[in-house]
């Protein structure tokens, strides 16, 4: 059984998750709408997998016992000036989630709950890959600049990630 601080802040992090699909699948309309096709893929293929993490908590927290409250979204930002800006919150917001993430973890061994605490390494490693990529990604608009040509051939470069 799970205790009742561990689902508690299950149920959030649930909805953090919910909130992450959903801010990515708002930065894929963004760039739909400036004519960014690869982006926008890369950005909704994000927003699946952030989706796909909430239902990983969803379903551990039926596996322990628990119960799932699901809470509203809130809504997400949904214009930006420019690609790099859309990227470089796309590291901060990784960057806070994987602090929400070790919360957790301090939270499971905090409990004395060594079963959470496994699941979550899960998602400890998930969230180096997913700092790194955003950082990547980063990077290369930085050392890109605003040339069109070079956003052309990083549009393309991102529009492959399935």
């Amino acid at each position: 059984m799970i205790s009742q601080k561990i689902e508690k802040a299950i149920n959030e992090q649930i909805n953090a998750e919910l909130f992450s699909s959903y801010l990515y699948l708002s930065m894929s309309a963004f760039f739909e709408s400036i004519s960014l096709p690869g982006f926008a893929g890369w950005m909704k293929a994000q927003a699946k997998e952030e989706l796909e993490h909430a239902m990983k908590f969803f379903e551990y927290v039926n596996e322990r016992g628990g119960k799932v409250i699901l809470k509203d979204v809130e809504a997400s930002e949904w214009q930006w000036d420019k690609p790099l800006d859309v990227f470089k919150q796309v590291y901060s917001h990784e960057q806070k989630v994987t602090g929400l993430i070790s919360g957790l973890v301090d939270l499971a061994r905090e409990e004395n709950d060594h079963a959470t605490d496994n699941f979550l390494q899960w998602f400890v490693a998930e969230q180096v890959e997913e700092e790194a990529s955003a950082e990547q990604i980063v990077n290369k608009i930085k050392l890109m600049g605003e040339s069109g040509n070079a956003l052309f051939m990083m549009d393309k470069e991102l529009g492959q990630r399935t």
